[in-house]
């Protein structure tokens, strides 16, 4: 009975290829809106060459999974699906199956998944991204090549994990995210804060451009008959333009973009509380394109606790902002991050965060408990937090959170 099942999916297989010379794809995408918005770019370059898209991996000639670093149970989640494929492979061995993304961009982890899944054809990660075309050639011409000969000689991978710090503007995008449309204006991180891997998988802070920018957000509204969303990304929008210019910064970008005629709403993500200024809080106010949100991670209620975050302000800092915020915005919509069980925290630093929770009224709170990340210094510090401990206080934060949701 299997070996049938096994005859008439190849048959369907080859007569679908023999009507319908359409190639497929498919991309799971773990993690925040930047890896999002960087699928789009994958499938971008994929729609450029005649893919169509499948929500069916049996279906797709192509499967790419563009993973997350920032947790472990993320990096287990994209191992784990990962492997899934392996009967899949071995039962369709022309599929191509790729990896990319944060996790990846570690060496060692890359090295690992190349040696433990043999059936893995290409990995690569955040900043080789625009290889992802020659990566694909690469390896569609080894498959021809041996189809035609009838060789059975060793199949050609591809592992390349750069280490270089750069900034591509001619990537195609396929966006997937209906009215709303994601933009770079800043890539990496150089904060170093000491629970984080992103500047060790995204590099130092490297800004687009403005003109590059403009000119994206004027096509997005250019080829839209209906009202669109632009979502500005960066993993610090408010460093925005310290490497490039003198005196152009992210609030002079904000004033330039809702300059732009046409029927659009502006919001972005994500704002570092040492950075956010009193300009960039005037001008959300002020512009009427610019909606009343601001996701302002706090991380933690203990100055203590921030300290050894090396998050670089203080909770009377935080909230001086907040406070301001509020006077010129009443109705804004305030979001933040909490992480819970950092190394050390007792549960006097523990309750500072929810007496910070009760009186900021967040009206949503991403919370997280702590998770070891490999070459972090947060790994080797001592008075690790017990994980039984750090599932009652995320619990405990998120119910609480309820109250002002309501």
């Amino acid at each position: 009975m299997k070996l049938l099942k096994f005859l008439i999916k190849c048959i369907v297989k080859k007569i679908k290829k023999l009507y319908n010379d359409v190639m497929f794809y498919h991309i799971t995408t773990f993690g925040c809106q930047m890896n999002v918005h960087e699928s789009e770019k994958l499938a971008g370059v994929l729609t450029a060459r005649g893919f169509s898209q499948t929500e069916n991996q049996e279906d797709a000639d192509i499967i790419i999974f563009n993973t997350c670093a920032i947790r472990e149970g993320a990096e287990d989640r994209a191992i784990g699906n990962v492997g899934s494929l392996k009967k899949l492979k071995k039962e369709f061995p022309n599929k191509i199956i790729a990896i990319c993304g944060c996790m990846t961009q570690q060496k060692e982890v890359s090295e690992r998944i190349y040696k433990i899944f043999p059936f893995v054809d290409i990995i690569f990660g955040t900043k080789n991204l625009e290889k992802f075309a020659s990566f694909i050639d690469r390896i569609i011409e080894d498959k021809q090549k041996k189809e035609e000969n009838k060789k059975k000689e060793k199949k050609q991978r591809v592992l390349e994990i750069e280490d270089r710090d750069l900034v591509c503007e001619d990537m195609p995008i396929f966006r997937t995210s209906g009215n709303n449309n994601w933009v770079n204006i800043i890539y990496g991180c150089n904060n170093f804060c000491t629970y984080c891997i992103v500047p060790y998988v995204r590099g130092r802070e490297r800004s687009r451009k403005k003109e590059f920018i403009l000119e994206e957000i004027r096509n997005i509204i250019k080829n839209s008959k209906e009202k669109q969303r632009i979502t500005l990304l960066g993993q610090n929008v408010n460093s925005y333009g310290k490497d490039l210019y003198d005196n152009y910064s992210f609030n002079e970008l904000l004033k330039d973009i809702c300059a732009i005629e046409g029927d659009f709403e502006l919001t972005f993500m994500t704002s570092h509380p040492k950075d956010i200024s009193k300009e960039v809080i005037e001008t959300i106010a002020r512009e009427d394109k610019i909606l009343k949100e601001l996701h302002l991670p706090i991380q933690s209620g203990s100055n203590r606790i921030l300290k050894l975050m090396n998050r670089r302000y203080t909770v009377e800092n935080y909230l001086e902002k907040v406070d301001y915020l509020r006077k010129l915005v009443p109705d804004i919509r305030l979001t933040t991050d909490i992480i819970v069980g950092f190394p050390t925290e007792t549960e006097e630093d523990f309750k500072a965060t929810c007496d910070l929770v009760e009186k900021v009224k967040y009206a949503g709170i991403f919370a997280f408990m702590y998770s070891k990340r490999p070459n972090t210094p947060a790994e080797k510090m001592e008075d690790q937090v017990d994980q039984k401990i750090k599932n009652e206080r995320v619990n405990y934060i998120l119910n609480l959170q309820k109250k002002y949701n309501k």
